[in-house]
């Protein structure tokens, strides 16, 4: 789908839908604690060892992400960045919105294999997120536009690839957490099943989940 096909309208309608079913995703990983996205579960950790509350914490390290994103793209745009700031304010807000009201519901004492499997859905919400704004390439959280950038301007689109590349700072992060604290949080089985499909689930989505929508304006 060419730029010009989007509507205004449109627009809004996948940015509004992406960021919602992306902060859903997200708080249900954190609320059910058995693993969530590793981006997300490096801001937990690291709220715990800092008076940095889980909103802010999730700004601030999207925040470092959109300077890398300028590093390795050679070049500014206030577009690029007005669009993540745009994109991430909202998402930090809706994910601790959401997870307070699922905590609030009990859903943490549900039965352990129900659990798993929210969890679990909980990351295929998050991909398929990316996925859609991804394509769309208007506003996108700067972790995602990370992984966009490298996966076409290293791996030759490969979503999969640039996924765990892009995984590697928020493990290093969790790892001095956890020298710091003793203690780790919201990593779990959930944390397993996104480091190892969530790249592959973002390339289904592409295939399927609103499947005329293309990737467009790629800064290769």
């Amino acid at each position: 789908m060419k730029k010009e096909d989007l509507s205004t309208g449109l627009l809004i309608f996948y940015f509004v839908f992406s960021i919602l079913i992306n902060s859903l995703g997200n708080a249900l990983t954190v609320s059910l604690n058995l693993g969530s996205a590793l981006w997300t579960a490096a801001a937990v950790n690291l709220s715990h060892v800092t008076p940095i509350k889980l909103s802010l914490m999730l700004f601030l390290s999207a925040f470092i992400v959109v300077i890398a994103n300028v590093i390795i793209l050679k070049r500014f745009s206030w577009k690029r960045v007005l669009g993540n700031l745009i994109f991430m304010t909202p998402f930090s807000i809706l994910v601790g919105y959401f997870t307070t009201f699922l905590l609030k519901t009990g859903i943490s004492e549900l039965n352990l294999v129900v659990r798993i499997i929210l969890d679990c859905f909980g990351v295929v919400l998050i991909a398929t997120a990316v996925s859609i704004y991804q394509r769309v390439n208007w506003m996108l959280h700067p972790v995602d536009d990370l992984m966009q950038i490298i996966r076409f301007k290293y791996f030759k689109g490969n979503p999969t690839i640039a996924q765990l590349v892009t995984f590697t700072p928020p493990i290093v992060a969790i790892i001095v957490s956890v020298i710091i604290s003793h203690h780790i949080y919201a990593i779990n089985i959930g944390t397993i099943f996104a480091l190892i499909f969530q790249g592959p689930l973002v390339g289904l989505a592409d295939r399927y989940v609103f499947s005329n929508l293309k990737h467009r304006n790629l800064d290769k």
